[in-house]
């Protein structure tokens, strides 16, 4: 029973903010597409399910993937997503904890990445993307009553929720936060080639990838090379030689646009060049 000489605790009068499950995108979501099965030596974490707790308990929440993670310890993990998003805080709080992750983080987008499953994607240091599925992006949904100067209010209050995530994908893609907030205000879907093409994932998962070491240059758009590279001199891993040709190949059909201030695409290719052969003799 409670004391009544205790002090009130206030109530919030915001409603909680959601990056909605739109109606469109629960249809198309397959809720029976599940993982496939892991080696018996690969810790995997399964995202297959809206985020955010539901009235029966049920979802994807920061505390699921806080317990599995203290489990794998600061060992390499795997996330399997096909989710059509959920709460918006949870979802931030789930990229957040896997970007805090001591141990390499690899995504497989294998359905849907939609809405604030997408934030949770860009959390990897990989992203893999199965040819046919696809990433939704669109700005935070809200349910609100009130009067027009109420949902002013609201919008308002709303912006820097979407600046958020404009800034995370931002990070990811190296587009233009102009560019990315038009696509979040036309809510966008992209697909597996489309989200290599424009930053949001590395690679196609092994099971779309071309077996042939030349396609699979042509395939890795130049800003997907600088990722794995910037994830091998990371990791310090070594690399086949063959490896090595299909980054020098991408990196290729980079253009001066994307060099550093100062610096040639040509002088650039060197650098990187140079990166990976002293990784080969380590």
């Amino acid at each position: 029973m409670s004391n009544p000489n205790l002090p009130k605790a206030s109530v919030p009068t915001r409603p909680p903010v959601r990056t909605d499950i739109a109606e469109g995108v629960v249809q198309r979501w397959n809720p029976d597409l599940m993982a496939s099965a892991s080696t018996g030596t690969e810790n995997t974490i399964s995202v297959l399910d809206p985020i955010g707790a539901d009235w029966y308990g049920d979802g994807v929440t920061a505390k699921r993937i806080g317990a599995a993670l203290r489990h794998i310890g600061d060992g390499d993990v795997t996330v399997n997503i096909n989710s059509p998003g959920g709460d918006y805080f949870e979802g931030l709080a789930i990229y957040n904890q896997l970007r805090e992750h001591k141990g390499n983080v690899t995504v497989k987008v294998l359905g849907m990445a939609a809405s604030a499953a997408s934030i949770i994607a860009m959390a990897g240091n990989e992203i893999q993307m199965a040819r046919a599925s696809f990433l939704m992006i669109h700005n935070t949904w809200v349910l609100e009553a009130g009067d027009r100067h109420a949902f002013r209010d609201v919008a308002d209050w709303l912006e820097p929720f979407d600046q958020a995530a404009v800034s995370i994908y931002a990070a990811r893609t190296g587009m233009s936060e102009s560019k990315l907030g038009a696509m979040l205000d036309k809510e966008t879907w992209i697909g597996g080639d489309a989200a290599i093409d424009q930053g949001f994932a590395d690679t196609l998962l092994s099971s779309d990838e071309i077996d042939s070491a030349a396609q699979n240059a042509a395939n890795l758009s130049p800003k997907a090379a600088q990722k794995k590279l910037d994830l091998v001199l990371a990791s310090g891993n070594r690399m086949t030689k063959s490896e090595r040709r299909e980054l020098y190949a991408a990196l290729k059909g980079g253009k001066s646009s994307a060099a550093p201030s100062g610096m040639s695409s040509a002088a650039v290719l060197e650098l990187a060049q140079n990166a990976l052969d002293k990784i080969a003799k380590i």
